[in-house]
């Protein structure tokens, strides 16, 4: 029986994001407490959290070492700005992080991933004019690509639904064409085919000029759009395009960060380098809001040659570095080293793709991609697009797996804390429900 104490008696006054809210108030899905792989709904019934939050709760549900430091925060000192000021946990959390980002020497803090693209794509601006290039004014995505939902974001982003609404966003934002490939349907962590469609890169610098374009930002794995692990080769080619052509990579890790892939981020998996990481969600185990830009040195530097008085960056947040956030963000990190989260992950990728990949010969099913820890099964369309992906995702529910439809694909991305036992189980439900 539903708990009556945990059931709002009005459901309209939540503007609710990316929802269909006649469909969520014909059918709300209330979710009410979470601990480790599960959460629990209104009526008491228990469900494996298989999208880890949105991508985020990577070190599971309600740790206890993170939840006493920020009730220890929240009781010493709970907010300070730090425009002209500052407090000591900020610098400890920027510390902790630079250290596990080797390469990388500074961070900026900010609040969301949405925010953290921003962040990375006006700080690749204002660079190129602190170096006397701001003709650089070129930004490059792709197709499928989810950089949020900010307008930079989202002008560099290439769902189109996300975009409809809006109109014109960033005018000087060019787009690659993504990675999907049917030759490479049923792969194995990276597919072999599509390091070619890197030099969409190369015809864009022809047709604008490199020296006009300022960064190229891409997720080393697409999240959001469908997971699309990158091509043999793909990376490492457009790497050496912005090089040739002095462009600034970023490299949206919001959805690889911290572990994903079994290493700390995504770009020591793949051994490629950028300017400047976005990250966020697994930054506080989504515990707190957080986000942040990792940068270089070589970009950093570019900033402090400005007259003395004045800010380095004409940006920033009420709340960068927040004392909650960044109480959160170190304790997460504990968690992570402490019980070597990182390192399960790696350990179970090979049993998540095996599970996965055992499921190929479902007819209901397309095609299947993974990489690390996340997941993508796709499912033969209908006549309505989409409508696939919700009856499965309703399903699964039902049976106690949450997943995350996007289209006509189901999505999953576990807390990196799952194990053998519990991957079997994700494996026999999905084999006992899609159809």
């Amino acid at each position: 029986m539903t708990d009556v104490t945990h059931t709002p008696n009005n459901l309209g006054s939540y503007w609710m994001p990316f929802t269909a809210s006649k469909t969520f108030t014909d059918n709300p899905r209330m979710l009410t407490g979470a601990k480790g792989l599960y959460y629990t709904t209104a009526d008491g019934q228990e469900l494996l959290d298989g999208t880890g939050g949105l991508w985020c709760c990577n070190a599971g549900h309600a740790r206890p070492e993170i939840t006493a430091a920020i009730q220890k925060q929240a009781s010493e000192l709970d907010f300070v700005h730090s425009f002209n000021q500052g407090h000591p946990i900020a610098f400890r959390a920027a510390n902790r992080m630079v250290e596990l980002a080797e390469g990388f020497d500074h961070i900026f803090f900010t609040n969301s991933g949405s925010e953290a693209v921003d962040t990375a794509l006006k700080i690749a601006l204002a660079y190129h004019r602190a170096n006397g290039e701001g003709q650089r004014r070129i930004l490059v995505g792709r197709h499928k690509a989810y950089h949020g939902i900010n307008f930079g974001g989202l002008s560099v982003g290439g769902i189109g639904p996300n975009k409809s609404q809006f109109g014109t966003l960033y005018p000087s934002a060019h787009h690659m064409r993504h990675t999907l490939l049917p030759e490479n349907a049923f792969s194995r962590g990276m597919p072999e085919h599509g390091a070619h469609l890197a030099e969409d890169l190369t015809s864009l610098c022809e047709v604008h000029g490199g020296q006009n374009i300022a960064a190229v930002i891409v997720e080393p794995v697409a999240g959001a759009g469908g997971v699309f692990p990158p091509p043999k080769g793909y990376l490492e080619r457009i790497k050496a395009i912005c090089d040739a052509n002095g462009i600034l990579l970023i490299f949206d890790e919001v959805v690889t960060g911290f572990g994903r892939l079994g290493t700390p981020f995504a770009y020591q998996y793949f051994e490629v380098k950028p300017d400047l990481v976005t990250v966020a969600k697994g930054m506080t185990n989504a515990t707190v809001p957080m986000g942040g830009v990792f940068a270089t040195s070589h970009v950093r530097d570019a900033f402090r040659n400005g007259p003395s008085a004045m800010p380095d960056l004409f940006h920033g947040y009420t709340y960068s570095g927040h004392p909650l956030a960044s109480a959160a963000a170190i304790a997460t990190l504990n968690v992570y080293r402490d019980d070597k989260i990182f390192e399960n992950a790696e350990a179970m990728a090979t049993l998540w793709e095996q599970m996965l990949h055992s499921l190929s010969d479902i007819s209901a099913i397309e095609d299947i991609r993974n990489l690390g820890l996340l997941a993508a099964i796709q499912l033969k369309a209908g006549a309505v697009a989409g409508d696939k992906g919700r009856a499965a995702y309703a399903k699964l529910w039902e049976k106690g797996l949450i997943t995350r439809p996007i289209g006509d694909t189901i999505a999953m991305s576990p807390p990196l804390t799952i194990d053998t036992l519990t991957i079997e189980w994700v494996g026999e439900t999905l084999r006992g429900t899609i159809s």
